[in-house]
């Protein structure tokens, strides 16, 4: 007697194919969608640190922010939306204390800081200040993070906070409308990131008041 043969009909053949292509896609699809959370997490995770470190650099220059009273009536903090100008001390060893323009942008959804070089000059510090508020000063800036959106500036006075684009100084505000009698104590900066929903506030005590 002739032995049957054994094996599959083409109708099987094209059902088990089916099958496995059915199970190739998804499991596709589900790497694929871990691989792009894993992505997504890293952006994440890289936009964070980026603000930490720009937050640290913020909370050090307000922290060293040169004394009003040293100025003799000059502008020392200057804040509006999408920039701040701050004059700080800055400490070489064995150097006295210089004090230093420094000055933060938003300009292409880059927060860059510049800073100008220290010097014990008022009256070159005068230069560095037009130099900063006007965006004539040259020195190549440092980008701090991409992806910003926007910056909101803040300063604490009179028990309340403010916002304003006007110079601080410690002049005295004789026939000024509204003038401020006291020189802000805190500085908050608000950051709105790129595929961050909340935004980031930090609050920083200003030194040297």
């Amino acid at each position: 007697m002739r032995r049957a043969q054994a094996g599959f009909t083409l109708v099987e053949l094209l059902v088990a194919i089916s099958i496995l292509a059915i199970v190739a896609v998804l499991g596709w699809r589900g790497l694929d969608g871990i691989v792009r959370s894993r992505v997504a997490l890293t952006e994440q995770l890289e936009s964070t640190r980026g603000m930490q470190l720009a937050f640290a650099q913020l909370q050090s220059d307000a922290e060293h922010m040169a004394d009003p009273e040293a100025l003799q009536s000059r502008p020392y903090l200057q804040t509006d939306n999408g920039s701040m100008t701050m004059v700080r001390n800055t400490y070489h060893e064995g150097e006295a204390a210089r004090l230093q323009v420094v000055s933060y942008r938003v300009v292409d959804g880059v927060l860059t800081r510049r800073e100008s070089i220290g010097t014990r000059d008022l009256m070159q510090l005068d230069v560095l200040w037009k130099a900063a508020t006007s965006n004539a000063d040259t020195t190549p800036p440092v980008a701090l993070q991409s992806g910003v959106l926007g910056m909101t500036v803040q300063t604490w006075e009179n028990s309340a906070w403010q916002m304003s684009g006007a110079p601080k100084s410690k002049a005295p505000p004789q026939g000024v409308p509204n003038a401020v009698t006291t020189a802000p104590t805190g500085l908050q900066i608000a950051l709105q990131v790129k595929g961050v929903q909340a935004v980031m506030v930090k609050s920083f005590l200003l030194g040297g008041l």
